[in-house]
């Protein structure tokens, strides 16, 4: 049976709506009139991949893609966002004209989609519009305008700020739903009269840190051609050496040999002095001198003697004194010997 309640409520069921949300979105109900529940944005967030039914006319619904995002700042009008230039310009700390490209990756946090539907937007694209993007310019800027022209050529320094910008991004739009999860800073863009400028130094730089490359490179090369000269050099001082201490073995060893052949030539002249001596002192006594006659004796045995004349015109004979002739020739013959030489023992 009807009644006056249950009829409006089949009425409605008669005008229900379905609502779907794919893989990567989540979805937010807004009932007009609070006939059934409460109006209003409704606090559940509705999953991913799911259909829902709720009544026509009375409800509305957004769906948010909670999947990564890419907010793309640049300077190239292909790759940003926008049909035109779009980079963040503005002045480095030390007073130089600069633009950076930009790159922010963000997402919704599901669980704070009905509070983004209440005061940022209905959409994704109207949450990066009226909430991302201006949040982002705005940090970025005055984080990178700290930096000098310089530290925009050092790569350490420029993920410092990125990381620095990330983390004050965090702070401003995690309480409004948003998560980010990374600051990329990508070309720089001075002045053209001052990139000049930047450009002619850095190659000056470049040449100078070049030069000294090739200086130490140079010295080093050096350093191994006099190692290596060394390394020779002390091979033929050894070399040197070795055949130096071989002529002195073979100096001393003839040095040795000689001294021992003059030792051995000298005891045999002192004992033939000796026995010169001897024989000296032998033949100086009587036993000598007869000795010596002897001699001469068996030297004219056999031979035949003639006494010739000489002197006046006669032709007298003269007579001979025998003795005085044997006298004469044993000194003759003593005299034709060698003389007897004293010589000093060296054992005495």
């Amino acid at each position: 049976m009807l009644t006056r309640k249950t009829t409006p409520l089949l009425l409605l069921a008669a005008g229900c709506t379905f609502h779907s949300t794919d893989s990567t979105e989540v979805g937010v109900l807004t009932r007009k009139i609070g006939i059934v529940g409460k109006g209003g944005v409704q606090q559940e967030t509705y999953l991913p991949g799911a259909t829902y039914t709720f009544p026509a006319f009375i409800t509305d619904w957004n769906v948010y893609n909670v999947a990564l995002q890419n907010l793309a700042m640049v300077r190239t009008l292909q790759k940003g966002d926008r049909g035109s230039r779009d980079d963040v310009e503005f002045k480095t700390h030390d007073g130089n004209d600069i633009a950076v490209d930009v790159t922010v990756a963000w997402r919704i946090d599901p669980a704070k989609s009905p509070w983004i539907l209440e005061h940022v937007g209905g959409s994704t694209e109207e949450v990066k519009e009226n909430l991302v993007r201006p949040a982002c310019r705005s940090i970025v800027r005055d984080v990178l305008n700290a930096m000098t022209s310089e530290e925009f050529y050092v790569s350490e320094k420029r993920f410092v700020k990125a990381e620095e910008a990330r983390e004050k991004l965090a702070a401003v739009l995690g309480p409004e739903g948003v998560i980010v999860e990374r600051v990329i800073l990508g070309e720089h863009h001075f002045h053209p009269d001052y990139e000049k400028v930047i450009h002619d130094k850095k190659l000056a730089e470049q040449t100078a840190e070049r030069m000294v490359s090739e200086g130490h490179a140079a010295l080093q090369e050096a350093l191994r051609n006099l190692e290596t000269a060394k390394g020779q050099v002390s091979q033929k001082i050894a070399t040197a050496r070795g055949a130096l201490d071989q002529v002195k073995l073979h100096a001393d060893a003839d040095y040795f040999r000689a001294q021992r052949e003059a030792e051995a030539i000298l005891a045999e002249k002192k004992a033939r002095a000796k026995g010169v001596e001897k024989t000296n002192q032998a033949m100086s006594g009587a036993g000598g001198r007869t000795l010596v006659k002897l001699s001469v004796a068996d030297a004219l045995l056999g031979k035949q003697i003639f006494f010739l004349p000489s002197g006046g015109k006669a032709g007298g004979l003269q007579t001979m004194n025998l003795n005085d002739l044997l006298a004469r020739f044993a000194f003759a013959e003593t005299s034709s010997k060698p003389a007897a030489v004293k010589v000093q023992d060296d054992a005495k």
